[in-house]
């Protein structure tokens, strides 16, 4: 039996809105999972059956993100941050190497500050007023050396040519699934340089010889993204994952640009599609405001836009599985309440 009547928006910025489709299914194999007789939450991590769902998971991933032959996929745990360890750990052949970190806001500065413990960094810092809200329109030459980038946030919302990275990490839960998978997409050669301490659930070449079943995966996250990424591919890939992206944000950006009742910080070239944080009331918010469009847009069945709690303000989280709908619905009360609230 569907369960939408009673559903909310949800702009989560993580764990964030799944399909309603993947939703049902997982709810339909919940108890037997096909004709297995067990729950899909009950298959061993070595059995057939979640065999299957790891290699179909795979292949569709590869075939959304066109992944060349020469790159592996991992399927670990700990989210970004267990990534923010592994990576230098995996990469940094001791603790003199050099590795050049590109600060934009919190989570690379999280991500900094991590490296520093296993090697050399070097901090590019372009901004460190950022929080989040920033995305990047083009992809660095960096020649020889591999570059590495986090994910999470963006990841399937458009189409991306993995062969200029040489690793891409993702949480699952923004756009592919729920907490408890990383998704780690890693150019062959990178495999196999871990510094000796590196713990064995870090590293890379263990997890690969072990087809990411090391230790026991968090696997009902892995069935999850199997589900989603076949929702993502009878959506039409990440090629109209990213048109429908770019109509989302768009609907929104064009209200924050339409007045000076709503304030964002970001450079309009620098924006995301899928982190709009905003202020009302300009640069600093009026908290009185923010409270009672937070208060109002409850009401209208939207939740989680309140922003982060280091910065505060408003933040909608436009990931996959937010339908442009849906989007219309928020973009057209914030004019609402631009209209009955601005001086």
């Amino acid at each position: 039996m569907s369960q939408t009547k009673n559903r909310v928006i949800n702009f989560s910025a993580g764990p964030a809105k799944l399909p309603m489709e993947v939703l049902e299914t997982a709810q339909d194999e919940l108890i037997h999972y096909r004709d297995h007789g067990v729950s899909v939450m009950e298959l061993s991590h070595r059995s057939t059956q979640f065999s299957t769902i790891m290699q179909e998971a795979k292949k569709d991933l590869r075939d959304l993100l066109n992944i060349p032959e020469n790159y592996d996929i991992l399927f670990l745990q700990g989210g970004g941050t267990g990534q923010f360890s592994a990576v230098p750990m995996n990469l940094c052949a001791t603790t003199d190497s050099v590795a050049d970190y590109l600060i934009t806001g919190s989570w690379s500065l999280k991500a900094t500050k991590e490296g520093e413990k296993y090697c050399r960094v070097n901090k590019v810092l372009p901004s460190l007023d950022a929080y989040n809200g920033v995305e990047f329109n083009f992809i660095p030459e960096t020649g020889d050396i591999p570059l590495i980038t986090d994910m999470s946030s963006n990841i399937l919302t458009r189409p991306v040519d993995v062969s200029k990275y040489g690793i891409i990490f993702a949480g699952a839960q923004k756009n592919i699934g729920i907490a408890g998978a990383t998704v780690v997409i890693i150019r062959d050669d990178l495999v196999g340089h871990a510094m000796p301490f590196c713990p064995s659930i870090l590293d890379y070449k263990l997890n690969l010889q072990n087809n990411s079943v090391y230790n026991t995966p968090s696997t009902f996250s892995i069935y999850i993204m199997n589900l989603v990424f076949k929702w993502i591919k009878k959506q039409g890939g990440a090629e109209a994952m990213g048109e429908r992206s770019q109509v989302k944000s768009k609907l929104v950006y064009d209200v924050i640009d339409s007045s000076d009742f709503y304030y964002s910080s970001i450079f309009p070239k620098d924006r995301s599609r899928v982190n709009i944080p905003f202020r009302i009331g300009g640069s600093k918010g009026n908290e009185y405001l923010e409270k009672k469009f937070l208060d109002e847009a409850h009401k209208r069945g939207m939740v989680s836009l309140k922003g982060h709690r280091s910065v505060g303000g408003i933040r909608a989280s436009l990931f996959n599985a937010i339908t442009v709908d849906e989007v219309e619905h928020l973009s057209n009360f914030m004019k609402e309440f631009r209209d009955k609230h601005r001086q």
